[in-house]
């Protein structure tokens, strides 16, 4: 890894985003074998790069957790973070980039992924994070127009995408390109530096021609180079450069840049682009708010659990100079002392005696400090700069140890899991008491479940949740419950008469008395109650009943022989023997499902609703997202499970939904019938 070089803006830090399958990590590889933190690329199908080091990166071949490495360039640090592409893993981009100071949003030419691309273009422009897009695998181009791909592109930006460079073509393969800014024109060699060619000829009228329209857009928020354009006067190359960096720190353009990672293309000149128009740490600080003050101030972006170096939490120093040893306090509530500062990236174990404003490092086990926690080491707990919330889940899956002597440890590594990554939820089905472990997607599941096992030495055992099926009756009755049991000295005696009625749906249960002359002493009425929910818990059909009212209204009692317990057994006979006479009918429950979705698959997104027994309440275009569509529908809880895998396969990974509890509505026939079957056989 290159030296630590201190620079006026200090270390900075730059995410890698981008759709997946873009090329991130392979960006990453690039950049890290250009600036010499490692000797050569490795590779992400070979499993030798530094990105997607994960046992689960390499077995699935992408990324399923950030990565954060080191590099210096011309005298300057940087720590890139590669973030992960699939939407399933977004929650880690989310929290990091909050703390960045710019980002590189990698991206190829591939129209499916417009989607995907505008989901992160509009998070960063929502936090007002610089932004440049590196369209990469230029070399796959075959001659096809880059401005006609810009204009395919520039729906997924709220901002003009700003073309900074355009391509040198020899017949359909790309050769190098012209540098619009710099006015240069450079031939690519292989994991190389490029070398300087003379601009002339057609190469040369394609230049002052994209160069024109580069700078029209950059006279938009520039009153003097919009004369000198209608003067026809050529500005100053360094004031260019310095509207370039303006514009991208205001949020007001996107350049765009071009390159291969594969072959490492464009890696230097993305290097010098960052380096001279990415912000510093002093103007990440202003835009989070951090407030002026002598103490060391960060934010933890991610928690590592390490097999055998404890926890890691890696953060960004925002303010001040922190020591290894410094005692942090959180804007949770909570302090910890660092046991350790270290280098992120290739280099993990490089331990370091302190941190400035603007590093990013790993720091040793903050044992009460979580991801998204703000610190300070002041001896007051600081306000949180950022608030990332884990989107909604959208699959679930019951758990359970295979060993029941592994359920303490079990438990124990779902909560280091969910540290590591807050979009994985855990909930304790009270009925079932299994763990219904809830996240992103299917392959967010696996990999939870693979971490488990591999790390945690946990092998689980999963099924498809429980659905919360209820039943429900239809017709009244009156339904006398008796016990009576003698067993030598003194036995057991209790009876009631309960009225037995269905309520209104959504009602629940209602239990009341009408008892007059003693029949049933007021001091066993609520043993009484106790005893119907005891049987209203497993109706006839299977399931827990509901919307059901039952008043006590006659009984007797022994003198010496009836007691709670016997009152208690008693209303749960009446109930188990009445409720089969009540025309029992199941319920299932129906939520409210909202589907966003790209407009062009609306279409499938209404067919695949349909053949799930969803009803369309409407659809309309997404508030502020052209060229989407948000869909409505109430849907069988049953018919849920599995949506988001049709749902993302329908819109090329980027379709999301949101799910809310709505009613129960009555199931009847042979859906019903074969329900109730397949509950009882797995009971």
């Amino acid at each position: 890894m290159g030296q630590d070089v201190r620079s006026p803006r200090g270390p900075r830090c730059i995410a890698l985003v981008g759709p997946f399958q873009s090329g991130k990590t392979t960006l990453l590889e690039a950049i890290l074998a250009r600036t010499g933190a490692i000797a050569r690329a490795g590779s992400v199908d070979a499993g030798t790069s530094v990105g997607d080091g994960s046992p689960e990166a390499r077995h699935h071949k992408m990324s399923v957790a950030l990565t954060a490495a080191s590099a210096s360039f011309m005298g300057e640090a940087y720590t890139f973070i590669d973030c992960p592409g699939s939407v399933e893993f977004s929650h880690d981009m989310r929290a990091a980039l909050p703390a960045v100071d710019a980002a590189v949003v990698v991206c190829e030419a591939d129209e499916k992924k417009l989607p995907q691309l505008q989901i992160i273009l509009r998070e960063l422009e929502d936090l007002k994070i610089p932004r440049f897009l590196f369209l990469n695998k230029i070399d796959r181009a075959n001659n096809n127009r880059i401005r006609e791909t810009l204009a395919m592109l520039q729906p997924a930006s709220r901002v003009p995408l700003v073309l900074r460079q355009i391509p040198i073509w020899n017949g359909d393969l790309i050769e190098g390109f012209v540098d619009l800014a710099l006015e240069r024109a450079f031939v690519y060699r292989e994991h190389k530096a490029s070398e300087v060619v003379e601009l002339d000829g057609g190469n040369l009228d394609r230049e002052k021609e994209a160069r024109f329209s580069m700078l029209e857009k950059l006279a938009d928020h520039d009153d003097a180079l919009m004369e000198q354009l209608l003067e026809d006067i050529q500005p100053p190359r360094d004031a260019v450069f310095d509207d370039l960096a303006r514009e991208l720190r205001e949020g007001l353009i996107c350049p765009v840049l071009l390159g291969s990672a594969l072959r490492e293309n464009g890696v230097l000149r993305l290097m010098k682009a960052l380096r001279h128009e990415a912000p510093g740490v002093a103007e990440t600080a202003a835009r989070l708010g951090v407030p002026a003050s002598k103490d060391a101030l960060g934010y933890v972006f991610k928690t590592m659990h390490l097999q055998h170096g404890g926890k890691l939490s890696l953060a960004r120093l925002l303010a001040g100079h922190l020591d290894d040893g410094a005692t942090l306090q959180s804007s949770s509530g909570q302090s910890s002392r660092i046991s350790g500062i270290f280098a992120p990236g290739a280099a993990q174990d490089g331990k370091r005696a302190s941190a400035e404003a603007g590093d990013t490092v790993a720091l040793g086990k903050l044992d009460a400090i979580k991801t998204g926690d703000t610190f300070s080491s002041g001896k007051t707990a600081p306000a949180a700069l950022v608030a990332v919330e884990a989107l909604p889940p959208v699959l679930a899956m019951s758990i359970a140890a295979a060993d029941r002597k592994d359920d303490v440890k079990l438990g124990q590594a779902l909560l280091r899991l969910n540290e590591e990554d807050p979009s994985l939820t855990m909930v304790q089905n009270q009925r079932t008491h299994d763990i219904v472990l809830w996240g992103q997607g299917e392959m967010h599941l696996r990999v939870a479940l693979e971490r488990l096992r591999e790390r945690y030495g946990v092998n689980v055992k999963s099924q498809p949740p429980a659905i919360g099926y209820q039943e429900t009756i239809r017709k009244p009755i009156t339904q006398r419950g008796r016990h009576k049991k003698q067993s030598g000295g003194h036995g057991q005696f209790g009876d009631v008469v309960l009225d037995i009625k269905p309520l209104p749906r959504g009602e629940g249960f209602r239990f009341s008395e009408t008892v007059v002359g003693g029949a049933v002493p007021r001091n066993y009425i609520p043993a009484v109650e106790e005893g119907v929910i005891d049987g209203l818990a497993r109706g006839p059909l299977g399931f827990p009943v509901t919307d059901v009212a039952v008043t006590l209204t006659d009984g007797s009692y022994h003198s010496v022989d009836s007691s709670d317990l016997a009152f208690r057994t008693a209303a749960r006979i009446g109930i188990s023997e009445g409720l089969p006479q009540c025309q029992p009918v199941l319920l299932e429950p129906i939520h409210t499902v909202e589907i966003v979705c790209p407009t062009d698959a609306t279409a499938k997104i209404n067919a695949i609703l349909s053949a799930r027994r969803g009803q369309i309440l409407g659809f309309d275009t997404r508030d502020g997202w052209s060229g989407w569509d948000c869909v409505r529908a109430l849907m069988p809880e049953a018919e849920i499970g599995e949506l988001i895998v049709e749902l993302r396969s329908a819109t090329a990974g980027a379709g999301s939904f949101t799910r809310q509890f709505d009613h129960m509505a009555e199931v009847t026939g042979r859906a019903a019938d074969q329900i109730i079957a397949a509950h009882r056989a797995a009971a």
